[in-house]
C-alpha cells in the first residue's frame, strides 16, 4: 500500500506595520494575527491534525505563526526548523527544501510568504486559489512515500482553510 504525504503550505499571520523604519524581516505579528492563528490551530485540532515537522521562515511573523502552530498542536520544538530559504527566495527553491525533506517524515507544514505560497499551492492544484491570505492554510494529500515524487498527478485532494472562511461541523 503506498503511503501518503501531507503538506501543509501556512502563510504568516496578520503583520505589524506599527514599527516604521523596522526591516521586513524583523515585522512582528499584530493582535489580530496572533488571534486568527489560535483560531486556525484549533481548527486543525478539531480535524485531528497536525504535522510531525515545521519549517519557517525566518522572517519574525512566519516564525511566530509556527511556534504558535507548534505549541498549539504540542509538537516538541525540536521538531520546529528556520530555513533562510523561505524568506522571499521563490517556489524553486521552496520546492527543493520540500523535496530534501526525510522521507520517514509523512506529514510537513511550512511557513513563509506571499507570492511565493500562493504560487506554490497552484503549482500543485488543478483548481488555482486567487491568493492565500495572512493566516491562510493549504493542505495538499499526496499519493507517495517520497517528498521528490510528489506532484499534480498524485495529488489525492487538498483543504483551503483560512480565518474568514466559513467552517461548520468540521467541514468546509
Amino acid at each position: 500500500m503506498e503511503k501518503e504525504k501531507l503538506l501543509y503550505i501556512g502563510r504568516h499571520a496578520k503583520s505589524s506595520w506599527d514599527f516604521p523604519g523596522r526591516a521586513d524581516i524583523d515585522r512582528p505579528l499584530a493582535e489580530r494575527g496572533v488571534k486568527d492563528t489560535y483560531n486556525m490551530v484549533q481548527r486543525m485540532i478539531e480535524r485531528g491534525e497536525g504535522p510531525q515537522l515545521i519549517i519557517s521562515s525566518p522572517a519574525n511573523r512566519a516564525l511566530h505563526t509556527a511556534v504558535i502552530y507548534a505549541r498549539g498542536i504540542r509538537l516538541p520544538f525540536s521538531s520546529v526548523r528556520v530555513n533562510e530559504d523561505l524568506y522571499m527566495s521563490g517556489e524553486d527553491k521552496i520546492l527543493d527544501i520540500i523535496y530534501g525533506v526525510d522521507n520517514s517524515i509523512d506529514s510537513l507544514m511550512i511557513f513563509g510568504h506571499n507570492p511565493d505560497f500562493t504560487y506554490l499551492a497552484n503549482y500543485f492544484l488543478h483548481d488555482p486559489v486567487d491568493n492565500i491570505p495572512t493566516s491562510g492554510l493549504v493542505r495538499l494529500n499526496f499519493r507517495s512515500d517520497k517528498w521528490e515524487g510528489i506532484g499534480k498527478t498524485n495529488l489525492a485532494g487538498y483543504i483551503f482553510d483560512y480565518p474568514k472562511r466559513k467552517w461548520q461541523d468540521g467541514k468546509m
